[in-house]
């Protein structure tokens, strides 16, 4: 699309604009093909009840000492539409700690509008959808506070020493003042935890002679943010408080790879969710998840992944993006780490083959106007749960984000430069 001559002019001019520094645009919304959504929303709500009930197994997660509490949960399960088997969705994984980008996607729709219209494409409209993840994500920190129920509590979002990603960490921030200006929240990284906070004798996490509500973590999903032993005891004492963390230390691992291939294996998503309809809906979103474990199974995923490397994704205990293995190094690294220990730390996945759309990628210095390029997209579905184990107080969708990459590219990580945040169109099929 806009390859003619006053297509062409308008997005020469449009990405003359784009010289401020921000991440890459995509200048229209690819929708050469069909967008199945499917049942991703109800799938979200269904997935959020398994990682929940995942949560809550004693046999999962235990953290000595820490106080019965609830936990929020500020879920992202992402998807890629699987081209040879009709354009299905299936997961890629299921983000339970630092789901970013609920605020900047919120503000993407009016910023594609606006490129539309300039477009003359404005009729087109009409078929994005608008998003409220922000306020969504904010209105699930809002309600936690309001459940922990302490007057004048604060709330405490964790952060890294240098935020990369700080305009959407801090759009929470004034989303929150805004709708409520009773709620004081503070910035503290986990050396400043440890520095500055102590739990008193009903274990409430206290920081400047205040009570806080709400941990909301978005640092201490890698471990190079635990660089010594204080970073460790930060998080071991916010987790034996009472403050209601945002993820807890359950749900954190709930989400980790070796957790989502255990739920792929034969009757393990049946335990959380019962035998039925959900259970096989939310199966059918499962892609192959083979562990690699020492045992027969494990020797089996072995062997598939060194005959036919490029069919497969292998993947570490991590988060943040960048560290997934693909083709030729999926073979080393296997052969590398064949008889050693190591090898059980990763899963192997097989790798989603979406289907191609071409579009233009705007980006600060580069070509004008810029080629067209062939595109995958993938939809992250933004969700927030609140429960104990008793009881779920909160479980609905709320918003959603679409990344966009290059065909060629293996990671899409926006922060990294691989990927832009785009917006969806919507077609009825």
């Amino acid at each position: 699309m806009g390859q003619g001559a006053e297509g062409g002019h308008r997005t020469a001019g449009i990405a003359r604009h784009a010289a401020l520094r921000h991440h890459a645009g995509i200048a229209l919304p690819a929708h050469g093909e069909p967008v199945r959504k499917t049942h991703a929303l109800l799938l979200m709500e269904a997935g959020r009840d398994q990682q929940h009930r995942v949560r809550v197994r004693p046999s999962w997660a235990r953290v000595q000492g820490d106080s019965e509490t609830l936990s929020l949960g500020l879920f992202r399960s992402d998807y890629l539409m699987q081209q040879p088997d009709d354009n299905k969705i299936k997961q890629v994984e299921f983000n339970t700690i630092a789901s970013s980008f609920g605020a900047i996607s919120s503000n993407l729709p009016a910023m594609n509008r606006y490129i539309l219209r300039q477009l003359g494409c404005g009729h087109l409209i009409k078929n994005m959808p608008e998003n409220k993840a922000l306020s969504g994500l904010c209105s699930g920190i809002i309600e936690a506070y309001d459940l922990f129920g302490v007057p004048g509590s604060v709330a405490l979002f964790v952060v890294e020493e240098v935020s990369y990603n700080i305009c959407d960490q801090r759009f929470h921030e004034f989303e929150i003042s805004e709708r409520r200006p009773d709620i004081i929240i503070y910035r503290k990284t986990l050396n400043e935890i440890f520095e500055e906070t102590a739990l008193n004798d009903k274990k409430q996490l206290m920081l400047d002679d205040k009570v806080v509500a709400v941990v909301y973590y978005r640092s201490g999903y890698e471990p190079a943010q635990y660089p010594s032993q204080k970073e460790w005891d930060a998080r071991l004492r916010v987790e034996r408080s009472t403050a209601i963390k945002c993820p807890s230390i359950h749900y954190q691992l709930a989400g980790t790879k070796k957790v989502q291939q255990a739920l792929a294996a034969p009757g393990a998503l049946e335990q959380f969710l019962g035998a039925g309809a959900i259970s096989g809906r939310v199966r059918d979103i499962f892609t192959g998840l083979y562990s690699l474990d020492f045992d027969d199974s494990g020797e089996r995923a072995v062997e598939m992944a060194l005959a036919d490397a490029e069919r497969f994704v292998l993947k570490p205990q991590r988060e943040g993006g960048g560290n997934n293995l693909y083709g030729a190094d999926i073979r080393e690294a296997l052969l590398k780490m064949r008889h050693s220990r190591e090898r059980a730390a990763y899963i192997l996945m097989e790798r989603i083959s979406p289907p191609l759309v071409p579009g233009y990628v705007v980006r600060p210095g580069g070509a004008v106007p810029p080629p067209v390029t062939d595109l995958v997209s993938e939809l992250g579905i933004f969700g927030v749960i609140i429960g104990s184990k008793d009881k779920i107080y909160s479980n609905r969708q709320v918003g959603h984000m679409l990344r966009t990459k290059l065909a060629d590219a293996n990671e899409g990580g926006v922060a990294a430069g691989l990927g832009a945040l785009d917006s969806p169109y919507l077609l009825d099929l």
